[in-house]
């Protein structure tokens, strides 16, 4: 698994706790948009299919290792 930042990690507790994009970018203040990269990038860091796929593969990640 690639590295995390320190905002992927915030975005990816957002995702985890339901969040869309639009509340995201509410709660830390950034556009829609640069939420939207910021989750394209989680899904090709943790090798997901979708978004939801992500947070469980990180959870995977880190119990299992």
């Amino acid at each position: 698994m690639k590295r995390l930042s320190n905002r992927e990690l915030e975005i990816l507790d957002l995702i985890s706790d339901g969040f869309s994009d639009k509340e995201i970018a509410c709660e830390l203040k950034i556009s829609k948009r640069t939420v939207q990269t910021h989750v394209s990038r989680l899904v090709i860091k943790l090798e997901a299919r979708n978004r939801a796929n992500a947070v469980a593969n990180y959870l995977r990640n880190v119990y299992l290792t």
